[in-house]
Formats: C-alpha cells, sequence, structure tokens
C-alpha cells in the first residue's frame, strides 16, 4: 500500500497527558530544567512549524510525558526516534509506542542527547546532496531543557559545518524551544543588542526564524519566562569552509568585552609580546575599523577576521595554544618559543 493510500494513525482512547502525568505521578525534576507543555494547541502548533514530516524521520529530543510525540505521530512520520534520559517517561512514551505500531516505525532510546549519536538514528535515510533545494526528509524536534539548549545548539552547528551525525544525510531541519532571550539572541541582527557569539555562529551556518513565543504560564510547572519556538535550517552555502573551532574561538573573543572596541577582545588572542602587531594586522588585512563594538560586526565581517587569523597561526601554530585566562605563570612569549634545534622562532609575516 502507498503511502498516499494508508491513514493517519489514530490512537486508541488514552488518558490525557495531564491524566498520565497524575496517574504514573511524574514531576518535573527542576535541577534537570524540566518543564511540561500540556497544552495540545500549542504541542501541534510547534509540529506544525517544523514543515512537512510525513513519511520521513523524526528525532525527539526529550519527549518526556508525550506532549509533543502525540502532535508528532499525528503527522504520520515513517520513523519516529524518542531520546528520553529520564527513566520515569518510559512507562507513557511505550504506551504510545503500542498505540501507533502497526502504523510507525518507534524506537525509544534512554540516552543522554549530549552523548547520543544523531547519525545512529537516521540508519538506513538515503542521502541527500546538500546542494539540492529538496532537503532531506529528516527533523530533530525538542523542547529542550534550559539548562543544555546553548549547548546542544553549539554542539550541533559544529555537526552542520562538519556535515556528520544526522547532517551527513544532509540538510536536516531542526526546531527547538529556548529560554525567549535565548531565541532572540539567535536570530539577532547586526546592531540588535540583543545580538552575541550564538547570532554569529548560527547564522554563518544556518538560517534560523523565531517562529512563535510560548507564555511560560503554558508550562508545568510555570518557568519565570516566556519561550521561543525557533527553526534552524542549515544553510546550502555556509558563509565559510573555515574549520568551526577557530571560527567560534575568534568569534567568542569579539564578544568577549561588549562595552569596549573590538579590538580589545582581539588583542587577548595572542601573547603580551605580539599583541600589538598581530591585533594591527588583524584589522588591517581584515579592513575594519578597530574601534567598533562587536554588535556593530556582520558574520561575514566576523569570518574576515577568523580568516586573519588562520593565516597568522599557519605561520605561528604556537599562538593558537595562547589562552588569555590561563594563570600568569603558565602564559608564554612568543620570543621564548624554541624550535626542534633550541633556537627562538623568530616572528613571521602572515602571508
Amino acid at each position: 500500500m502507498s503511502l498516499a493510500a494508508k491513514k493517519i494513525p489514530r490512537l486508541p482512547p488514552l488518558p490525557t497527558i495531564r491524566d498520565m502525568v497524575k496517574l504514573y505521578r511524574l514531576q518535573a525534576i527542576k535541577q534537570l530544567s524540566q518543564n511540561f507543555l500540556m497544552d495540545e494547541r500549542l504541542t501541534n502548533k510547534i509540529v506544525k512549524v517544523a514543515g512537512r514530516i510525513k513519511g520521513g524521520s523524526v528525532l525527539e529530543v526529550g519527549p518526556g510525558p508525550g506532549g509533543i510525540t502525540r502532535s508528532i505521530i499525528r503527522k504520520f512520520p515513517e520513523k519516529l526516534i524518542l531520546v528520553e534520559k529520564d527513566r520515569r517517561f518510559l512507562p507513557t512514551l511505550e504506551l504510545l509506542e503500542e498505540a501507533c505500531r502497526e502504523h510507525i516505525d518507534v524506537h525509544i532510546v534512554r540516552d543522554d542527547i549530549l552523548k547520543y549519536p544523531t547519525e545512529m538514528a537516521f540508519a538506513g535515510t538515503p542521502p541527500v546532496a546538500w546542494e539540492e533545494d529538496k532537503r532531506v526528509p529528516i527533523s530533530i524536534i525538542g523542547n529542550l531543557p534550559f539548562a543544555i539548549s546553548t549547548r546542544l545548539l553549539v554542539n550541533w552547528l559544529k555537526d552542520i559545518s562538519l556535515r556528520r551525525g544526522a547532517w551527513e544525510y544532509g540538510r536536516a531541519s531542526l526546531t527547538l524551544t529556548f529560554q525567549q532571550e535565548v531565541g532572540e539572541r539567535i536570530i539577532a541582527p547586526i546592531l540588535d543588542s540583543q545580538r552575541c557569539r550564538l547570532s554569529v555562529m548560527s547564522q554563518i551556518w544556518t538560517l534560523p526564524q523565531l517562529k512563535f513565543t510560548i507564555p511560560g504560564t503554558a508550562f508545568v510547572p510555570a518557568p519565570n519566562v516566556n519561550v521561543a519556538v525557533v527553526t534552524l535550517i542549515p544553510l546550502k552555502e555556509p558563509k565559510t569552509l573555515l574549520p568551526f573551532d577557530l571560527v567560534e574561538k575568534v568569534v567568542r573573543h569579539i564578544f568577549s568585552m561588549r562595552q569596549k572596541y573590538v579590538r580589545r577582545g582581539i588583542s587577548n588572542l595572542f601573547p603580551e609580546d605580539v599583541r600589538e602587531v598581530f591585533t594591527e594586522q588583524m584589522f588591517q588585512e581584515a579592513d575594519l575599523d578597530p574601534t567598533l563594538r562587536s554588535f556593530q560586526l556582520s558574520a561575514e565581517e566576523c569570518i574576515r577576521l577568523a580568516d586573519v587569523y588562520h593565516r597568522i597561526i599557519q605561520a605561528q601554530p604556537k599562538i593558537n595554544e595562547f589562552n588569555y585566562r590561563a594563570p600568569k605563570g603558565e602564559r608564554f612569549l612568543l620570543q621564548d618559543v624554541q624550535d626542534n634545534d633550541g633556537y627562538p622562532v623568530p616572528l613571521q609575516e602572515s602571508p
């Protein structure tokens, strides 16, 4: 039977999510940043902005008692992977798995999403070339715990840059929840007061969009903040091919001193004895005004600075090891670095 001929599966009569939470005596654990979303209209809205998932594969992060899971099931994906760390939610998820077993291939994985290899979830999925207009039918959806949301996003941005994990199959989409302030930072444009490292990193490799905001009162227990639903679609052509870690390092220094000239943050990339020389070189070769503030830089201008830094550390690899936050006694001067024959390494002009 073709997919078109199949009907969207109907769940057998089940207790509501609220009833199941009471039945299994489930309580959100504050230390795990857990907040349950039980309003079906809102869970349906989250799944709707994820785009077409019928016949595709969906990875849901932290499904909890299964509110968003039910909304996903109603869209009839072919495969649904539920990655949940908390064993308390397994009975409610197993109930949903049993209910749609004849229609959807559901896998419940008890694991920490920060450690889970996402490529395993989509094994066997035919890849779609990155440059094609059509995206691979893979979606990642999650009501993320606030405590790990930023770290998880940065991890996934790196995977996108390397086209690994879920993105070895193509341009898989992300639909995620964040604290409203974090969601606004992700999409913040140049000159916006919310613009930060996360803004630039997200916008170099993806097209992020804040779709809508959910009031905190819709969650149980209600957080003290509202929640933003953000989609991120990997770009067909990222704004740079430089290594992710190098770009992140430079961007982190750019935004490390928001109230000062960007020159001040960039200078901390270099040992004290060569700081002025290389800082001046960074801005000259990037053709940028060193008295700009970090939020005044576009993603492309941040990349120009990263490109110059990349050339500098190619000529002087030891500079890449410098950490200005290290205890003073553990820092080094470039003139003290010696080559394999015991001679001081001379300063070199970067190409």
